[in-house]
């Protein structure tokens, strides 16, 4: 289990509202990670500033566009939001693995394959033990907190 609590920004994916909601972490959120972290696929719990705790789909995988040399973090926010949450923290806290960090042919095959990985994490997280961390106090720290210096 891991835990951060951090800062980003994301927006509602407008060209298909199937799919969640996505937030990227910034270079210095993401460098804080433990180094020797596997890339793929996991799956946890998270939570946009002082809201409600939610299912969440977590991929960290190399960056292209720093020649693949660096990692980068997203996380899908398995809910719809009514609003942008651009600039809140989000803490999240990292349960498990799914799968490896893959390529993929098709844009077809990429979608599909992310709902598979909710359908995944969706599964897990309704396990007993995983589900009594949503209410874990780490998502209800005093307003304002900051932790691990993010």
């Amino acid at each position: 289990q891991s835990e951060e609590n951090l800062f980003c920004s994301g927006s509602q994916n407008t060209r298909n509202p199937q799919m969640p909601l996505k937030a990227n972490f910034s270079e210095q959120v993401v460098e804080s990670f433990p180094s020797d972290i596997s890339t793929g696929i996991y799956y946890g719990w998270a939570c946009v500033g002082n809201g409600d705790v939610h299912k969440m789909v977590l991929s960290i995988g190399w960056n292209p566009f720093y020649k693949n040399i660096k990692k980068s973090v997203e996380t899908h926010i398995i809910h719809t939001f009514k609003e942008d949450f651009y600039g809140e923290i989000l803490s999240i806290v990292i349960i498990g693995y799914i799968r490896p960090e893959k390529n993929f042919d098709s844009l077809e095959a990429l979608i599909s394959a992310i709902q598979e990985d909710i359908e995944e994490a969706n599964r897990q997280l309704d396990l007993p033990e995983h589900l009594k961390l949503k209410d874990d106090n780490f998502f209800y720290l005093p307003e304002g907190k900051i932790v691990n210096g993010h």
